[in-house]
């Protein structure tokens, strides 16, 4: 019964890493591969002496840095925030609005934030020029400095909501009798959310860190 499952492995897994010995090639796709001019790791050194190619590694591993630690620390605040809401149609209203973006796809928003950015008639410039802030609409997207702060609240927007469903689920599952005891220690509910909330979630905090992490 595994047969199938092993032929497809080998099929869709191993067999295409044959395609690999093309970066050791000067590779045409009309010889055979017996008469390819093998060239060793000049591509490689051909690559990594490009400027271009490694600004593109710098700004991917940064851009991902970012986002990682923005969109893990405004989760985990953001449901300690919303654990704290008492009216449940309105804290699932929250929670229902701030996921919604999860869903939107990376072509959509992008699409957004560059009309919500944009010289003419965006909604941001209008509203500083409106409120007097700047005189004339920035070129948001065309100056270097403003660019990661726009990749890493653009990724809290569309994740923030999603990931924190995981930790408002943690968070459901502790025992209600350590917030019962801390009310009678004369805890506060900052008190509260530092010294029963964070280390009883803990686990899923470093299962999350870990998962994102290897995402870089």
């Amino acid at each position: 019964m595994s047969l199938p499952i092993i032929l497809y492995v080998i099929l869709f897994t191993y067999v295409p890493l044959w395609g690999w010995t093309m970066a050791f090639q000067n590779y045409r796709p009309a010889k055979s591969f017996s008469n390819q001019e093998w060239v060793g790791l000049y591509w490689f050194k051909f690559m990594f002496e490009d400027k271009v190619f490694l600004r593109t590694i710098r700004n991917t591993i940064a851009m991902s840095i970012i986002n990682t630690s923005l969109g893990f620390i405004t989760a985990i605040g953001f449901a300690l925030l919303l654990n704290e809401v008492r009216k449940i149609v309105f804290k699932r209203a929250i929670q229902t609005i701030s996921y919604l973006p999860h869903f939107l796809s990376w072509v959509i928003v992008t699409g957004l934030v560059a009309t919500m950015l944009s010289t003419d008639s965006g909604a941001i410039n209008s509203a500083f020029i409106a409120l007097g802030f700047i005189k004339e609409p920035i070129l948001w997207l065309g100056e270097p400095n403003y660019f990661w702060g726009i990749i890493g609240a653009t990724y809290v927007w569309k994740e923030v909501g999603w990931n924190t469903i995981i930790y408002l689920a943690a968070i459901s599952g502790i025992d209600p009798n350590l917030y019962e005891a801390a009310d009678i220690d004369g805890c506060n509910r900052y008190q509260k959310m530092w010294r029963i909330t964070l280390p009883c979630i803990k686990p899923t905090i470093i299962i999350l860190l870990i998962t994102h992490v290897t995402q870089i």
